[in-house]
């Protein structure tokens, strides 16, 4: 099975969001089904198949999630941190104040969603292949 490590290690590789379909590719290689990132200190939880999974440490100190949703604005930051224009932890820093709470990146359905903090689906991303 993989681990954080060598997940760590693909994502090294991502400077943009634009590096992001790769990335999926990699660690679909590797064995990671789906995955889920919190906003509030970026921890992941990655599964694989027979129930298994593993947890990233935090990234970063706690960000406050806003619990006002405003999908327009996250979709605008979303697709200026695909185009290279912004860092990870400015887009999480993005997410945070347009009331994103995590994301679930499902690699069987090449599905990226994003959530608020209701649980409600803010948006569906198909990942390029």
């Amino acid at each position: 099975m993989f681990t954080v490590a060598q997940i760590e290690q693909a994502h090294a590789k991502v400077k943009s969001g634009a590096d992001f379909p790769k990335y999926i590719q990699e660690i679909k290689e590797m064995g990671v089904l789906s995955f889920e990132t919190w906003v509030n200190d970026s921890h992941t939880e990655y599964y694989g198949t027979n129930g298994y999974r593993t947890s990233s440490a935090p990234k970063y100190g706690n960000l406050e999630i806003s619990a006002q949703t405003d999908k327009e604005k996250f979709a605008t930051q979303l697709k200026a941190h695909q185009q290279g224009q912004t860092d990870y932890y400015t887009f999480c820093t993005d997410c945070a104040e347009t009331g994103v709470e995590k994301w679930i990146v499902d690699l069987t359905k090449m599905t990226c969603i994003y959530y608020d903090q209701a649980g409600e689906e803010i948006l569906v991303e198909q990942i390029p292949q």
